[in-house]
């Protein structure tokens, strides 16, 4: 049977360099989804090899670091970040995170954790 919808109570929950993420949807293999909510800063600087990163700013502001490039963003902003794309980010936000095709661990690599000394919104 196929699935249609996925719902919060199954969804994966967990915290990472700073940020909450729900996880949808793990086995569809077009993309993984996630609610991403932010306080301060992701605090890890990170590429992946095969996905693009799109953000939808559901709500707040702040700023992303692609490449090294600022790029300020508030609510309804779009954020993609294409493979190979170097990413960290600082505000007060909640997010929808699509990852395409879906996420493999595998494929992420690390480049730094942040500090929080670096973060504008504290």
């Amino acid at each position: 049977m196929v699935k249609y919808k996925y719902v919060t109570e199954d969804a994966v929950r967990f915290t990472k360099h700073g940020i909450d993420l729900t996880v949808y949807g793990q086995n569809v293999p077009s993309a993984t989804v996630v609610r991403v909510t932010v306080e301060e800063g992701h605090f890890q600087e990170f590429y992946d090899l095969v996905s693009t990163y799109t953000y939808y700013i559901v709500s707040g502001e702040g700023t992303f670091y692609l490449d090294d490039v600022a790029v300020a963003v508030q609510a309804t902003d779009l954020v993609v970040a294409p493979p190979r794309t170097r990413i960290h980010y600082f505000g007060r936000m909640e997010i929808v995170l699509i990852v395409s095709p879906q996420y493999d661990a595998r494929n992420e690599r690390h480049v730094r954790f942040v500090a929080e000394s670096e973060s504008p919104y504290k």
